[in-house]
């Protein structure tokens, strides 16, 4: 777990850990292999790995289908998925697909998609074409799944990426976008095409996105050098009450108490006027272990936005940080780019 410098969990607003990846739990393979340490301080638990990848000589080719009497398909027209709120997937089988692809099943009026590197939620089912049977279903297990699009299998990241947030869809995936070197415990061959349907519960944001609000007078201004927002604070700052003012109005979940959430931060002295704390790269934290002034800011806000926070001494640093030139008792204003809501695991 990589904390903020030095400082406690409990004591800074954020600890980076990575989102972790889809919970196949049945086709989990004993050669599953963490992210390397620089992508992913913290080591995931292996059962919700992905199964490795094969190496670049194994990628390069193709993985052969499992048996010369399936003639892969061209498009998923074949398959059928009933409308249930726990879908059924019904296909021909044995089936194959020649070509990762998907089909929107039910098609979300939201205008947030799934971004390349997006941490998604989902509800999904899996089925084998070979088989016809299914494999692995969050929907069974009463729990979606949330994972980042980089962790888990090529398919997924190929069949998600692009696609509204809110929809469901169906992802058919080639043996080698999917397990390639199989999975017996899943009874998945080499080369066995994976059907999946997918329900997008929501998706991570890599910018804030939405509708712009003015802020109110007399509160520090925001402006934006090289893609970090720089905090101007004013004379006679009023810092002895709690204010959330914000910037962007994103489209995305509202936060809860007992959520957890995915942001990006700058944090300033309100009487110094320096950069106290730098947080300007995605993390994740559960909203009950950050600072007291925002687990009360920000529950309502949603993901996509761009929040101003100023928060009175009390309810930040009441001893200060010293060595951070920020003096006991000393207001901070926050500038917060909420990118990502999830329910609490």
């Amino acid at each position: 777990m990589r904390h903020f410098d030095t400082l406690t969990p409990s004591r800074v607003a954020f600890a980076f850990v990575a989102a972790g990846a889809i919970a196949l739990t049945a086709c989990t393979s004993n050669n599953a292999t963490p992210a390397s340490s620089s992508a992913a301080p913290t080591a995931l638990p292996t059962e919700l790995l992905s199964p490795a990848m094969p190496s670049e000589s194994a990628s390069s080719a193709p993985a052969p289908l499992p048996t010369g009497s399936i003639t892969p398909s061209a498009d998923l027209s074949a398959i059928t998925v009933s409308d249930a709120d726990t879908p059924e997937i019904t296909v021909p089988f044995p089936w194959a697909i020649a070509s990762t692809q998907t089909k929107v099943l039910r098609e979300s009026g939201n205008t947030q998609v799934v971004g390349e590197d997006a941490s998604v939620t989902v509800n999904y089912v899996g089925v084998n074409g070979r088989t016809g049977k299914v494999f692995d279903s969050s929907f069974q297990k009463g729990q979606p799944a949330t994972f980042q699009l980089g962790a888990v299998v090529p398919g997924f990241k190929k069949g998600l990426a692009g696609q509204k947030v809110g929809s469901r869809v169906l992802i058919g995936m080639t043996g080698e976008d999917g397990y390639a070197q199989g999975n017996p415990k899943a009874g998945i061959e080499v080369g066995d095409t994976l059907l999946f349907t997918v329900d997008i519960i929501s998706a991570s944001f890599a910018e804030p996105m939405g509708e712009e609000v003015a802020p109110a007078e007399g509160l520090p201004t925001v402006a934006v050098t090289d893609g970090k927002p720089q905090v101007t604070i004013p004379e006679g700052l009023a810092v002895d009450k709690l204010v959330t003012q914000p910037l962007i109005k994103g489209p995305g979940t509202a936060i809860a108490e007992d959520s957890t959430i995915t942001a990006r931060f700058v944090g300033y002295g309100a009487k110094s006027g320096k950069l106290v704390l730098d947080g300007w790269s995605p993390q994740r934290q559960a909203v009950k272990a950050l600072l007291e002034g925002w687990k009360v800011g920000l529950v309502g806000q949603t993901s996509g936005s761009r929040v101003l926070l100023v928060v009175p001494g009390a309810q930040a640093y009441p001893t200060g940080l010293p060595d951070r030139g920020l003096e006991a008792g000393e207001a901070m204003v926050f500038v917060i780019d909420i990118l990502d809501v999830t329910a609490t695991q």
